[in-house]
């Protein structure tokens, strides 16, 4: 007997895509503002329609079993294309109006980001801009997820589903006040670094675990003075003087314009194979407006180091 495909794109199907974003009934039904129960009975019609579940469900709420993720990724991949239609509409009136939704590493969110939306913003006043800064694990997954056009971050491993639009090298730098002891040095090994205060991301980041691999090789051991999940944290201690922050060059690239912070190399191998990503979702025509900061954000980072 056929699947009767027409379901696929109902209110059932709209229901089906909140319960598998927030894992359960009750928080689907704030969002929505419809009865959970209302919510369930169109699951369990989608369910029996389709003959098959589509979560396996706890106490604690609903996982999406592998029919499930499969039609997960259909009703992402729906709403995404009513946007980008919707985007096509409107770039008919030549730019004037639209939404790019970006996801951001804390690092490109102080500065890079904001010079570039408003370059963008003069060109396009219409536009409007939603950037959500996130740690970088979980960048890649909101753009997965359909709730980011575009994500910025530091690469880690291959992510499924996610395609790379522009990659860029990044190394990891020290950074310190110009009259630290290290400030005059071209470059600086983590066997000396260690042996001065340090002010440093915590252990589940990113640059944490570059350079906590990289002392484990040695036999080094970290011992941060102050440790913050925010940049401008870090940066704006070491430019007191007393600690050496670690951090790429972007972060603190004003900083570094001002004569706040030196930039020093760090000469440990690894240190230079860092790049930051640009990310779509794979296979999906990004509406007019996201395309078109897209190619700028292509055309702009490289040109920023």
């Amino acid at each position: 007997m056929p699947y009767p495909f027409h379901l696929l794109q109902d209110t059932a199907l709209r229901y089906f895509h909140e319960v598998a974003q927030c894992g359960s009934l009750t928080e689907a039904s704030a969002r929505l503002h419809v009865a959970a129960s209302a919510i369930s009975r169109q699951i369990a019609a989608l369910e029996a329609q389709l003959g098959t579940p589509l979560f396996e469900r706890h106490p604690r709420g609903m996982v999406l079993n592998a029919a499930g993720e499969i039609l997960a990724d259909h009703a992402r991949r729906t709403r995404l294309d009513a946007e980008r239609a919707l985007g096509e509409i409107q770039a008919l009136q030549g730019l004037r109006s639209g939404r790019v939704r970006i996801a951001s590493s804390d690092a490109f969110a102080s500065e890079f980001l904001p010079r570039l939306c408003s370059d963008f913003q003069r060109q396009h006043a219409g536009i409007v801009f939603e950037v959500t800064v996130l740690p970088t694990p979980e960048v890649p997954n909101a753009v997965r997820a359909g709730m980011a056009d575009i994500g910025l971050c530091f690469s880690r491993a291959p992510e499924k589903g996610i395609a790379v639009a522009c990659r860029v090298a990044a190394p990891v730098l020290a950074l310190a006040a110009p009259g630290h002891a290290l400030a005059a040095s071209r470059s600086v090994s983590l066997a000396q670094l260690v042996h001065h205060p340090l002010a440093l991301t915590p252990p589940n980041t990113a640059v944490r675990q570059l350079l906590d691999a990289a002392c484990s090789r040695q036999g080094l051991m970290l011992a941060p003075v102050m440790e913050s999940n925010h940049g401008k944290t870090l940066l704006n201690f070491a430019a007191q003087g007393t600690a050496v922050a670690v951090a790429s060059e972007i972060a603190a690239r004003h900083m570094i314009a001002t004569g706040a912070l030196v930039a020093i190399s760090l000469s440990d191998r690894g240190m230079d194979l860092r790049d930051i990503e640009v990310q779509t979702l794979a296979g999906r025509t990004l509406p007019h407006a996201a395309q078109s900061f897209l190619e700028l954000l292509q055309l702009r980072l490289p040109s920023a180091w």
